[in-house]
């Protein structure tokens, strides 16, 4: 008998068919602890892509991502492994924000219904997803715990409070991110960004550089020896002398800052080549210098609308202006003269640099622009010396030898550096110590969508923690931004309440937390799903650390390193029991595309979707023109970048 085959077939009415019977058999439901057919404790293998940001559609860039992660789960769970895949939404931040504000909704709608269609489309993809386990970051049930481990770090002084620089918009009365800032004018109002000092919580990431850097050499084999050299480069380990110019330079009668200057070097050997200082804008000497000089006040004004990127600072031009005041040589006692440059960060070690411009290639550009002293105080044997132009041997370490040093001459780079550094030591004005190119990481947003920081501000009180079993802090759902400051402000019912200390009236705090404290630790969330009690039970020992990690190259010194920040801070309270949380790390590569946009007058760049643009192609097929189909009007051909 010959059997009947329809005339047609429908992928799409199969492959819902098979999904509808994958959902009622929870096929990809993963169970702690699974057992193979003769009852024994299968392998477990955790392999997690990096979560998404739930912007509304999928690209082929998260395609390519899961692809990777569902091939491999399949794979893996032939081979007789206990498999888990999860997935959750990184759902808290500034595009919400953003499309709120152009779409006139509350950012927690546009977000939810980004989920939901996203959530279909993975679906429709067929991916191997333990949907049982996802996580949404805008939640109560998730940012309760971000706030717990908040209250905790501030309890055991990981958290602190200080002022930060940040950019601020004069027109919309608000903290733009850098991204925001552009040409030094805001994306939105166009108005020039002015930096601004205000009180920011900080964690002390600083305190585990020693043991992230171990840890990236010892610890990481499975992660590509490229991320491991980028987060090593961004610790920045240096080990060098601070020490300090004395000098009698007082505001009010009192000596300002003690009457020292401190500085930090990796070349204290040249030493005796200083032959200027420079200081940070906000230094408490350049404001002191300030006061009787309009020039100088006006050149600090202008730093002040620079950026505050370390990466910016270090390519934009090199600018400086004199203070009018001298500190002293610490070993010759000579006097060097003090000035202010933009380049210079006071949120950076001491916020000041000494100036040694024969042997280190940005002092000397800085020296031949303003026509400062250059003094040679190392030298090469069969070099001559030249101050017409910068040559690569002058900084060199290995091959010189002081000159013009009066005792140290003749002195190799090491033996010098001990010499200088015991008689610092022995004048109490320095001494060795290491330092770290890594900075605590700022945790204060000046956003609304973001979890809340559990602060209460009471008059009498001061700064008041939420006490514990008043978590979480929700965040109210139905604000719409504006873009003239944060909603939280204005909103009444969230900014009032009283004193959890003395009981009369007090506000809230209402900063936001930076959204990477969410991605920071997530992935141990999904191994603990539904846990009422703590950030994450008995499960957690279970399934991690992960066995693989996917997600792009892009995230490697910021999400990857405060996921590992975070993990040993949670192991240090004894919530789990290992030091690193990915044990293998894939960076997968990017996915690029077409991009187009518009750009207002004031510089905001607004992407659109590929598949909402129509083009016009020449006769090779190349476009040379462009239109949003739903007005018709034309958009700019961006080139071809990464799709995010």
């Amino acid at each position: 008998m010959q059997a009947q085959f329809s005339p047609s077939y429908s992928p799409a009415d199969v492959e819902e068919s098979a999904r509808d019977h994958w959902r009622a058999i929870d096929a990809y439901k993963t169970v702690e602890h699974a057992k193979d057919r003769n009852g024994r404790d299968k392998k477990k293998f955790y392999a997690c892509s990096m979560l998404p940001y739930p912007s509304g559609k999928l690209h082929m860039g998260h395609v390519r991502n899961y692809t990777i992660n569902d091939v491999m789960y399949r794979y893996l769970r032939m081979n007789g492994y206990n498999v888990l895949m999860p997935m959750g939404w990184d759902a808290f931040g500034m595009p919400a924000e953003n499309a709120a504000m152009a779409n006139g909704v509350p950012p927690a709608q546009w977000t939810y219904s980004n989920i939901e269609h996203m959530k279909q489309q993975m679906q429709a993809m067929g991916l191997a997803i333990d949907w049982s386990r996802e996580m949404t970051a805008c939640k109560p049930d998730y940012y309760k715990w971000n706030q717990w481990m908040f209250l905790k770090m501030l309890e055991k002084g990981i958290i602190y409070k200080k002022t930060g620089t940040v950019n601020w918009d004069p027109v919309d009365q608000t903290v733009l991110a850098n991204e925001q800032v552009i040409d030094g004018r805001g994306w939105r109002s166009g108005a020039p960004i002015e930096k601004r000092e205000i009180p920011m919580y900080y964690a002390k990431i600083t305190d585990y550089a020693e043991e992230l850097l171990d840890h990236v050499d010892h610890k990481l084999p499975g992660w590509p020896e490229r991320v491991r050299l980028m987060q090593s480069n961004w610790i920045g380990k240096s080990v060098g002398v601070r020490f300090a110019f004395p000098h009698d330079i007082r505001h009010e009668g009192k000596p300002i800052n003690d009457g020292k200057l401190w500085v930090f070097t990796t070349r204290v050997d040249t030493i005796m080549g200083v032959t200027f200082c420079v200081v940070a804008p906000e230094h408490p000497l350049a404001t002191h210098a300030a006061q009787t000089n309009p020039a100088l006040a006006a050149f600090i004004a202008e730093c002040k609308l620079g950026s505050v990127i370390e990466a910016d600072m270090a390519t934009m031009e090199k600018k400086g202006m004199p203070t009018g005041l001298f500190v002293t040589h610490p070993l010759s006692g000579e006097q060097v003269e003090v000035w202010v440059g933009n380049y210079v960060l006071m949120t950076y070690g001491d916020g000041a640099v000494m100036g040694v411009p024969a042997h280190d290639e940005r002092d000397f550009a800085f020296a031949k622009k303003y026509a400062l002293p250059i003094k040679q105080v190392i030298a090469v044997d069969g070099k001559t010396y030249s101050t017409d132009a910068w040559q690569e041997w002058y900084a060199d370490k290995e091959q010189g030898r002081n000159i013009q040093s009066g005792k140290f001459d003749g002195l190799g780079y090491q033996a010098s550096v001990d010499a200088i550094a015991a008689d610092l030591a022995a004048l109490n004005l320095g001494e060795k110590k290491i330092t770290y190119r890594l900075r605590d990481w700022g945790i204060s947003r000046q956003r609304y969508w973001g979890t809340p920081i559990p602060i209460i501000h009471c008059a009498d009180c001061g700064d008041v923690p939420v006490p514990e079993k008043d978590l979480p802090v929700v965040l109210p759902e139905d604000c719409v931004p504006d873009g003239s400051g944060n909603p939280l402000n204005k909103h009444e019912k969230f900014l009032h309440v009283d004193c959890p200390r003395c009981g009369k009236p007090a506000r809230r705090e209402t900063d936001t937390m930076d959204t990477f404290v969410d991605s920071s630790w997530y992935y141990m969330r999904y191994c603990s799903p539904g846990s009422t009690e703590s950030m994450v039970d008995a499960r957690n020992d279970y399934w991690m650390p992960m066995d693989q990690y996917i997600g792009g190259i892009e995230h490697a010194v910021l999400h990857l390193l405060y996921a590992r920040f975070w993990t040993k801070v949670m192991r240090d309270f004894g919530l789990i029991k290992y030091d690193e949380p990915f044990t293998n790390l894939l960076t997968q590569g990017m996915v690029l595309n077409e991009t187009y946009f518009r750009e207002e007058e004031s510089g905001k760049k607004t992407w659109y979707n590929p598949e909402d643009v129509e083009l016009t192609l020449d006769d090779k097929g190349r476009p040379v023109a462009a239109k949003l189909k739903t007005d018709g009007k034309p958009v700019e051909i961006g080139g071809t970048e990464k799709m995010s």
